[in-house]
């Protein structure tokens, strides 16, 4: 769709670096997160689908297993990123995850690990673990749940957190070179595009090494699926949210790394709104204004 032309996407950052297309492959390592499990908190943030919890239960597959399916889908690569995306994949006993990442990195065709975590379960000990895989030469991202910078809408969202304990965490991934990817939703309950605006500014101010764009959408079982249906949730319309999102990869330095700039969920899972559920009209949408008003970093 000609993305690469105006967005320094992970695809294409990670071709540059390897020679060849890396994807992704997405493990269910069983973790929980603290704001389910009562050490923080009950019900999760008020946009996640709760039931969709099933670390709780256990998928009953090995690291290695979820993989192998996962190259088995794929097809068309040769090698891997090992993703571990679901819930809060810093947060178990340190013996735990080096086990789970280390199984993972043992495969052949795996260069290295991105790890999904929330900014305020990411102690120094996990830092570290992650550095030395990075200065053996395994590719590792760290991708940090942010949401916003606005810490009157992370209470709203009862995420747990405020956006000191991001700084925290930013500032001393990067102190040990560990790359950060910093995940923004974009249409969060009282957030327009300014707030979209300021949370990218403050992010890119502290430094940061990639970025994930998404729209909020309303999902089944959440907290935010009762507020929609009770008429107390005004949602963020397609347009507005491709103008805010191009606006935001103008504005952000050519050289940090986009790992996405929209997402799509389907039906029944899905409520609200439907544009979400069409995968490829905010990416046109957003490629379109690019191309009207310019790529990655030119409104800089």
């Amino acid at each position: 769709m000609g993305l690469d032309q105006y967005v320094h996407t992970l695809g294409n950052h990670m071709k540059a670096r390897y020679g060849q297309k890396i994807h992704k492959l997405t493990i269910d390592a069983s973790f929980t997160c603290p704001n389910r499990d009562g050490s923080l908190g009950r019900g999760g943030c008020t946009f996640c689908n709760v039931t969709s919890f099933s670390a709780e239960a256990g998928q009953g597959k090995s690291v290695a297993l979820q993989l192998a399916e996962g190259k088995a889908r794929r097809g068309d690569s040769k090698r891997y990123m090992a993703y571990f995306q679901a819930y809060t994949s810093t947060y178990d006993e340190y013996r735990v995850l080096k086990r789970r990442y280390e199984e993972a990195l043992a495969v052949s065709d795996i260069v290295g690990l991105c790890v999904g975590t929330r900014p305020d379960c990411v102690p120094d000990s996990v830092l570290d673990l992650m550095a030395g895989y990075r200065a053996q030469g395994m590719e590792l991202w760290l991708e940090l749940g942010l949401q916003s910078a606005h810490d009157d809408t992370l209470k709203r969202i009862n995420r747990g957190h405020g956006f000191g304990a991001y700084r925290d965490a930013l500032t001393r991934a990067r102190a040990l070179g560990i790359q950060v990817c910093t995940h923004l939703i974009m249409g969060l309950p009282g957030e327009g595009p300014d707030h979209a605006f300021e949370t990218l500014d403050r992010v890119l101010e502290l430094g940061v090494d990639g970025l994930k764009l998404h729209p909020l959408h309303v999902v089944q079982n959440s907290t935010m699926a009762k507020q929609y249906q009770a008429g107390r949730l005004p949602l963020m319309d397609a347009d507005i949210y491709m103008d805010t999102a191009a606006e935001m990869i103008r504005r952000t330095p050519p050289s940090v790394v986009f790992h996405r700039i929209s997402a799509y969920a389907r039906p029944p899972e899905l409520i609200a709104p439907d544009w979400c559920s069409d995968k490829w009209l905010a990416l046109n949408g957003i490629l379109d204004r690019l191309k009207r008003d310019g790529g990655q970093g030119s409104a800089l």
